[in-house]
């Protein structure tokens, strides 16, 4: 970590007097609807995508991420775009199938310390950047049409959600 990167964040967690705390507020939501023009100008071009989510940590050679490839690869045939979070791993390998393939390869990155970088696979014309996760969630679900996520992942947001559907692995709500 360089001292530059720890200074300033030591600084975001300094408390701040209830003025600082409106005055930011204030100004934080142009960066919101900032970030949501920028995504709405872009998706929206790109036409029909689906949305594959996956472990950033799964490395090329797994069998998930050759699978996560042949399933990008198949939807790009298909005609569908392939939107990931744009970093490594499981969305490292959607983007690859998708390019292969010839096709769309939206990465929806998002910006934090000390964090992921985009993959080599993302067009770079369909590269965003995003600071706030809910811009960055919300561009997922608007212009998906389909979303291909591991059972793991859908189970947890399901927990996360307290829906009332069963768990496929232990017939459990």
């Amino acid at each position: 970590m360089q001292d530059d990167d720890l200074a300033k964040l030591k600084e975001s967690i300094q408390p701040k007097n209830w003025s600082e705390t409106i005055s930011y507020d204030t100004w934080e939501i142009f960066k919101v609807i900032s970030e949501m023009v920028e995504g709405f100008e872009k998706l929206s071009r790109i036409g029909p995508c689906v949305s594959i989510f996956g472990s950033a940590r799964i490395k090329d050679g797994h069998p998930y991420y050759k699978l996560a490839e042949e399933i990008a690869y198949l939807m790009t045939k298909a005609g569908f775009g392939i939107i990931t979070g744009g970093g490594p791993g499981i969305m490292e390998a959607a983007n690859k199938g998708a390019h292969f393939a010839g096709g769309k390869s939206v990465g929806l990155n998002i910006n934090l310390p000390f964090e992921q970088s985009p993959n080599p696979f993302v067009d770079r014309n369909k590269l965003i950047n995003f600071n706030f996760f809910y811009v960055r969630k919300t561009m997922f679900m608007r212009y998906s049409m389909g979303f291909i996520a591991p059972a793991r992942r859908v189970r947890n947001a399901r927990r996360t959600h307290r829906s009332h559907y069963a768990d496929p692995d232990t017939q459990t709500r």
